[in-house]
């Protein structure tokens, strides 16, 4: 799995490219924490890239959120297709995202 890395004035937009399993998730959540410690202040994840996502990968966005949760923040995801959606509301997760259609709109969203 590739991770780039972009950064749009206050936020730093990860954006994963494959599936989010395993061991690419693991790799994502140590990605997610540089950039944090780092200090940025706010986290976009573009999954636009990502077609489908398993429990562990499950795992590192919730784990993520609550993290951001507890420092006032909020993770935000854009370009999610229909089946990483399916899994959201089927897992009762997708309430605890702020979800957009575009990495402009999730970037927007932070003011």
């Amino acid at each position: 799995m590739r991770i780039s890395r972009k950064e749009c004035g206050e936020a730093v937009v990860l954006a994963p490219a494959g599936p989010l399993i395993g061991t690419e998730a693991d790799r994502l959540r140590k990605r997610i924490a540089k950039v944090l410690e780092a200090g940025a202040g706010a986290l976009v994840l573009d999954v636009s890239a990502v077609p489908f996502i398993d429990s562990q990968g499950l795992e590192v966005l919730v784990d993520t959120t609550e993290g951001l949760i507890r420092t006032g923040k909020a993770l935000r995801i854009c370009g999610a297709n229909e089946l990483l959606n399916e899994v959201f509301e089927l897992t009762d997760v997708a309430s605890l995202f702020e979800q957009f259609d575009d990495v402009d709109a999730a970037v927007g969203s932070i003011g």
